[in-house]
Order: structure tokens, then sequence, then C-alpha cells
């Protein structure tokens, strides 16, 4: 069985772009708990300036600027949240 995409959307924000992609996992493991794959971005000046993700190997973290710091996923509505008020940061670039 394959991952099921549950929400994608992509739009242009303040000069840059954000790209917001959800899968549910067929099944929960020992790295993705939650049963979920995500990668969250914010891209502007062709940099990445945020990003949520938690790609294989590494489980959920974020990305502020060149930092890359642990992240607490609690729920998609949290995730999502957390994502636009690091995003918001960078409003009055």
């Amino acid at each position: 069985m394959r991952a099921h995409k549950l929400f994608h959307k992509k739009q242009f924000y303040h000069g840059g772009i954000i790209e917001m992609v959800i899968w549910r996992l067929p099944q929960e493991n020992s790295e993705r708990p939650h049963g979920l794959k995500y990668r969250l971005v914010y891209v502007k000046y062709g940099k990445r300036l945020v990003g949520y993700d938690n790609e294989r190997g590494k489980g959920d973290h974020k990305h502020i600027d060149e930092n890359e710091l642990a992240y607490a996923f609690q729920n998609v509505d949290q995730l999502i949240e957390d994502f636009w008020n690091d995003v918001k940061r960078y409003d009055d670039d």
C-alpha cells in the first residue's frame, strides 16, 4: 500500500513561495509514530527560510535559515500553526 496525499497547497507569499504537503502513510513506524510524512517550506530569494519535515533518518524537525532544530510533532493543526508562526517572522523583510 502506498502513502495517500492528505493535503497539498502551494502559494505565493510576500515575494516568496510556500508549499505544504502532508501524506498519510500506510502504517506507523518508529520514525513516524503519527503515521504521517510531511514537508512544509517557505522559499524566498531562492533560499529556504523556513522548513518543517520528517525525512527518513531524521524524524520530526524544522529548519530556520541555516539551523536545523528538533520539532515536537503534536498534530497536523499545530504543525501548520507552528510553521505559519515561523514564516510570519519574515513578513517585514
